[in-house]
């Protein structure tokens, strides 16, 4: 079946999944293509990192008219990174097809996005607030849309975000497809998500195999809070990491990386107060290896895709498993290896532990010895 499921899409489609040395559908994408291409409403939860985004994105790319200059799909999602990540994924996916996609931001000019849309672009991805911003100036069309997208739809039906996200969606035809995905999916977000959905099929993937995966060691260091900043500088120092460090606080956040500057370790910050500029920076440096530590709030790491981050460090212990499975989540994907790292004060290791025998993963203590991860046994 899954294999049937790439041939009958367009042929730009089946040409870059061919490039890109695919292999299978992931199970979301098995799952949500098929009731996507029906025109069904959708309601999916899958966990980060199971390839989400093109279960909505071929379906949307393979039902695209480009000879209509229209916009023809809208999709929303609550950071400025994850659409600019989805915006390079329908570039990617759309070579050659001559369908147009562009991104709407807020805190972006916003001439040069009213210069966007003289483009006519087939799909238009932004923040909900500019996009309703747009949308209300007339300026984004929205007659013609047959496809609303809300990714990550958790973070966007929440208080702040959810009367906007109901008025995007109010301007759009009756008869419009809307499709929610999401990492997690509580209660309250599905009952929302129903409202806003006629007949939906709900789809769930609890586990895919990408999610916590095998080949992942799970380790602790015990460190009282004041000392994780110096168990932080000897990880930065081990050699070829590339860490993805996540910390609750923006005010320590910064704290952290500028006690770090001054001993000399460079790395990368992300958090929400940052502006467009900063952010993409951040993300770049971290990608491209200038810095080989990315240090993250929770809501500023959600959906983003990096590569080949090697350790995933949970500096603040985890709000819950669903957290702690989410972050350590980034580490490990696509059958490489990876390391999570907790730094726990000897009351989180009780919970640490508590963790990972619900999730059926061990977890090691380990020491630092001589810039070198070891165990606690070893003696000098």
């Amino acid at each position: 079946m899954t294999q049937t499921l790439i041939s009958g899409l367009k042929p730009f489609i089946q040409e870059v999944w061919k490039k890109s040395n695919f292999d299978q559908p992931t199970t979301i994408q098995s799952k949500a293509i098929p009731s996507a291409l029906e025109g069904k409403d959708v309601i999916a939860e899958s966990p980060t990192g199971t390839g989400k985004t093109l279960a909505y994105l071929l379906p949307i790319l393979e039902k695209i008219e480009s000879d209509k200059r229209s916009v023809q799909a809208v999709i929303i999602a609550p950071s400025q990174e994850l659409v600019m990540q989805i915006l390079q994924e329908i570039q990617k996916w759309s070579e050659g097809s001559g369908i147009g996609s562009a991104s709407f931001i807020g805190g972006a000019n916003v001439k040069r996005q009213l210069e966007k849309l003289k483009k006519h672009p087939h799909i238009a991805v932004g923040t909900p607030g500019r996009m309703l911003e747009l949308i209300k100036q007339k300026k984004l069309k929205m007659h013609e849309v047959k496809t609303i997208v809300l990714d990550e739809g958790d973070q966007l039906l929440v208080p702040e975000h959810l009367d906007t996200v109901k008025n995007i969606i109010k301007s759009a035809l009756s008869d419009r497809q809307t499709i929610l995905f999401s990492a997690t999916l509580p209660e309250g977000t599905e009952r929302l998500a129903r409202e806003l959905t006629a007949d939906p099929e709900v789809i769930r993937v609890e586990k895919d195999e990408t999610i916590i995966a095998e080949n992942v060691d799970h380790i602790y260091f015990i460190a009282e809070q004041r000392d994780k900043i110096m168990m932080l500088e000897k990880i930065s120092r081990l050699e070829e990491i590339k860490a993805l460090v996540f910390i609750r606080d923006i005010g320590n956040l910064n704290v952290i990386s500028e006690k770090l500057a001054y001993k000399n370790i460079q790395t990368s910050i992300l958090h929400s107060d940052l502006n467009k500029m900063d952010r993409q920076n951040a993300l770049k440096n971290f990608r491209t290896g200038k810095t080989n530590m990315l240090l993250a709030t929770d809501v500023a790491a959600r959906g983003l895709d990096i590569k080949d981050v090697t350790h995933v460090v949970h500096f603040d212990f985890p709000k819950d498993l669903k957290q702690y499975i989410h972050r350590s989540g980034r580490t490990g994907r696509f059958g490489a290896s990876g390391t999570v790292i907790s730094l726990v004060t000897e009351r989180e290791e009780r919970e640490l532990r508590k963790f990972t025998k619900e999730l059926g993963v061990p977890v090691a203590k380990k020491m630092m010895r001589a810039g070198k991860i070891v165990e606690p046994s070893v003696t000098k």
